[in-house]
């Protein structure tokens, strides 16, 4: 038996725990640099704000319902979500954290007790030493648990804990096509056209037929629906297959200099990330494109793949080859609004040195890395750093709409105040 434990409305919550005042009003949260909406509290969703809107075509809106806009604040969402999974992990051990705002809980270590109240327990624990609302689904599977968990969102006369019944028709019947876990947009498309509109229509199905028409990953779906375990529990999350850097630039970039400092510096905190996961990569992906949505100036998007030999996870060896591949596919005249670093093939353990290699440089590499990491682990990140990253900071982020870092920062700590008699 699995739960599916969600935080409503996640990164909205998370500003409403330390303002109170926002309790109701809409809320949205923006990207890096303040461009689109990634999050929005339940008002903001009914007054027709979507994820990935450019908050600029929105500004009437904005105005006009007093909607309430935070600049993206990771410090404070980061450390909410570890509060939140430490306190899952009071009431059961098996916990497989699946994102920011939901993990799943193995519930077979709680024979004997009801999992339902369990989970209420839980929840009242959850909102009462974080502040947090969360919504918690059990079922059979992690796709009935899923289900549920939308269900408990939707039907506010189950208090925000849902079980999958003995008998789940009813449940499976209000669930839209759209909404069962697994199924995309295309899918949902194409199942709405043989007319599949529900989970309920879809476990109707034959899962041969699913698996012909679709793949093996919707058969097992279909079978999870079933109450067939297809779905294992991952306490220990699967090794990463790639990694990516990216950031949109407050202000376009329309020099070498400034665009190969960002590039630099995606490489440098992508060789930083594989390191602390013990990681080597083995091809690199470069891009650079103009704004998405300026209509006005002239566009442009550049992408360029070069293999890493030996695989690496040495800052100075991706810097190279990140800049190396970038510069022949650069153009002037164009107004830069992203650039990224994704490193793809990623694994782990040892690496073969090539016929051009000595292990005597790989070794050097290694020492000078470990080094490197130790010295901005204790004074700072980007105390040391390379010079192809710049002495300013081309990335800095726009966030003038940001809030207080409440409970990682000690110049941000919440303020009280009191009064004597």
């Amino acid at each position: 038996m699995y739960a599916l434990a969600d935080c409503n409305n996640f990164y909205a919550s998370c500003e409403r725990v330390f303002e109170p005042h926002l309790e109701g009003r809409p809320v949205i949260v923006l990207s890096n640099n303040d461009g689109c909406v990634i999050a929005r509290s339940q008002e903001a969703k009914l007054l027709g704000f979507k994820v990935g809107d450019p908050i600029f075509k929105f500004k009437d809106v904005v105005k006009q319902h007093k909607v309430i806009v935070r600049s993206s604040n990771f410090a404070l969402y980061g450390d909410m979500s570890r509060r939140v999974m430490q306190t899952m992990r009071l009431f059961s051990p098996d916990v497989e954290v699946y994102s920011i705002d939901e993990a799943f809980i193995k519930l077979d270590g709680l024979k004997g007790r009801n999992y339902e109240e369990v989970m209420r327990q839980m929840r009242e624990a959850i909102l009462q030493w974080t502040g947090i609302p969360v919504s918690i689904g059990i079922g059979k599977t992690k796709t009935l648990a899923k289900l549920a968990n939308h269900y408990a969102k939707r039907t506010p006369e189950v208090g925000g804990v849902a079980k999958v019944p003995q008998k789940p028709d009813e449940m499976l019947k209000t669930v839209e096509i759209e909404d069962v876990w697994g199924i995309g947009r295309q899918w949902s498309k194409k199942l709405r056209n043989i007319g599949v509109s529900t989970a309920f229509d879809l476990v109707s199905v034959e899962p041969e037929s699913i698996r012909r028409s679709f793949n093996i990953v919707a058969m097992k779906t279909v079978m999870e629906l079933r109450g067939c375990t297809y779905f294992k529990f991952e306490q220990s999350p699967e090794q990463r297959k790639t990694l990516l850097r990216s950031r949109s630039f407050a202000n376009p970039v329309t020099s070498w200099q400034k665009l190969s400092e960002a590039i630099a510096s995606h490489a440098t905190r992508a060789s930083e990330k594989l390191r602390n996961e013990d990681l080597v990569a083995k091809v690199l992906r470069v891009f650079f494109h103009t704004s998405l949505y300026n209509r006005t100036d002239p566009r442009n998007s550049a992408h360029a793949t070069v293999e890493l030999i030996p695989p690496t996870n040495v800052t100075h060896t991706i810097i190279k080859a990140a800049l190396g591949a970038a510069k022949p596919i650069w153009k002037e005249g164009f107004k830069y609004k992203r650039a990224g670093v994704q490193l793809l093939d990623l694994s782990s353990g040892p690496v073969q040195c090539s016929l051009f290699d000595s292990q005597e440089g790989q070794d050097r590499d290694k020492r000078m890395m470990v080094l490197l990491d130790a010295v901005n682990a204790s004074m700072g990140a980007g105390t040391l750093h390379f010079a192809a990253t710049g002495f300013t900071n081309v990335m800095q982020m726009r966030q003038l709409r940001r809030s207080p870092r409440y409970t990682t920062h000690w110049d941000e700590l919440p303020k009280c105040l009191c009064g004597l008699d």
